[in-house]
């Protein structure tokens, strides 16, 4: 028997990964939606400085570094916490990690720059949003072309 003719009202469906989301066309078109969110960031909001493309780039690569390693294991350990502030905490590890890379990228003399909380706080947030939806548009516009490409479509 299938799932919806069971309930009509809610069905669910899971989908596993796409293989295009994987692979060097996913990987670039990720950073460059990094790269942009940040930019964007920067222009925007006060106290959030980045002077220059190096500091940009390489902020950006010390970003999604400390996203992939370190923000797993802090969102972990403050699960507890999300779950009782209905995931508004969320926010604050997203501060929290866009403050440790400005702290990061001045131990290599970048003129990447976070100036407070409340400017890591709205300098996340809108990294969020922008990033969110760049990589939606990417995602139907950029990503499954080449892979429609690759499988002869």
């Amino acid at each position: 028997m299938r799932p919806e003719s069971e309930n009509k009202f809610f069905y669910v469906q899971w989908r596993g990964p796409d293989r295009r989301d994987f692979g060097w066309p996913g990987l670039l078109v990720r950073f460059v939606v990094n790269v942009a969110a940040f930019w964007f960031a920067q222009w925007i909001i006060r106290g959030f400085d980045i002077e220059g493309a190096p500091a940009l780039i390489v902020g950006a690569v010390i970003f999604g570094a400390v996203n992939a390693f370190i923000r797993p294991v802090i969102a972990i350990v403050s699960c507890p916490l999300t779950v009782i502030t209905l995931g508004l905490f969320t926010l604050i590890i997203n501060a929290a990690m866009l403050g440790l890379t400005s702290w990061i990228a001045g131990l290599f003399d970048l003129e990447f720059s976070v100036d407070g909380f409340i400017a890591a706080l709205l300098g996340a947030l809108v990294i969020s949003i922008i990033s969110t939806i760049l990589s939606k548009w990417a995602d139907a516009n950029v990503l499954r072309r080449v892979g429609d490409e690759r499988a002869g479509r």
